[in-house]
């Protein structure tokens, strides 16, 4: 079986990381505060009882950064894998709908789905993901030479106690990352490149940040507070959730 060397890995990851530190930066600086406001839940900052204005912006800010971060991070795991696959086992990406990865090791074809985590989506968004494995085997067994495919949820990160989902194999952390390179360390190879020169970019963020918190925090005092610093919660709440008439 073909193998992949760490030095490619550690180019990759030195060459395609900076996108994700510069995307990052980039959702920052466009933020606009407003924006943050109608998409975050003012009711659950409001019962962890937040009663400062520079506290809720910058509970808002963290949320929503969040959220940013792990769909601009999960988009470079998921180039990261696809590269190592590729390496290893010629693994591309699928022609099909909602495929992320596809290849073939042992006379089995494999069509993957790449999420961050075990636990990313709901009811409905599961069920999409099992009827786009349905169709890519189906447009795949019309191939006589393709006759054996599984279809796999791989998950960058996490554990998950049953493997076998029924329609798909649901494969996590260590398990997708020797799933994909046949290396079972793998899932800690990468965790040290990954942190190459972090700090200087990250400080970069933080600074940017530092500018964000104050102009927000004086938008948010001049249209949400009382004369004496309070939230007025009311009013945050018409933004964020009440119909224009």
């Amino acid at each position: 079986m073909p193998k992949i060397a760490e030095d490619e890995i550690v180019e990759y990851i030195e060459q395609h990381i900076e996108s994700f530190h510069s995307r990052r930066l980039e959702s920052l600086t466009k933020l606009k505060l407003r924006n943050v406001i109608t998409r975050k839940n003012p009711y659950l900052f409001r019962a962890k009882n937040i009663v400062s204005g520079p506290d809720l912006v910058r509970s808002f800010l963290d949320a929503y950064l969040s959220s940013q971060e792990e769909g601009i991070f999960g988009t470079f795991l998921e180039g990261l894998a696809r590269f190592i696959c590729e390496r290893v086992y010629r693994g591309h990406k699928s022609a099909a709908e909602g495929i992320d990865l596809e290849f073939t090791k042992k006379g089995v074809t494999y069509i993957v789905s790449i999420k961050s985590g075990p636990n990313w989506g709901n009811a409905s968004q599961i069920r999409r993901m099992i009827d786009n494995f349905r169709k890519a085997k189906r447009i795949l067994q019309t191939n006589i030479s393709r006759q054996n495919v599984v279809a796999v949820n791989g998950c960058c990160y996490g554990k998950t106690r049953v493997a076998d989902q029924g329609d798909y194999l649901k494969l996590c952390g260590q398990d997708f990352w020797e799933f994909i390179s046949g290396n079972r360390n793998l899932y800690i190879d990468i965790i040290e490149p990954l942190g190459h020169r972090a700090k200087e970019r990250n400080e970069t963020f933080q600074a940017e940040y530092a500018k964000v918190i104050t102009r927000f925090t004086g938008e948010f005092i001049a249209d949400f507070c009382t004369p004496d610093g309070g939230i007025i919660w009311d009013k945050v709440l018409k933004f964020n959730s009440g119909s224009e008439k």
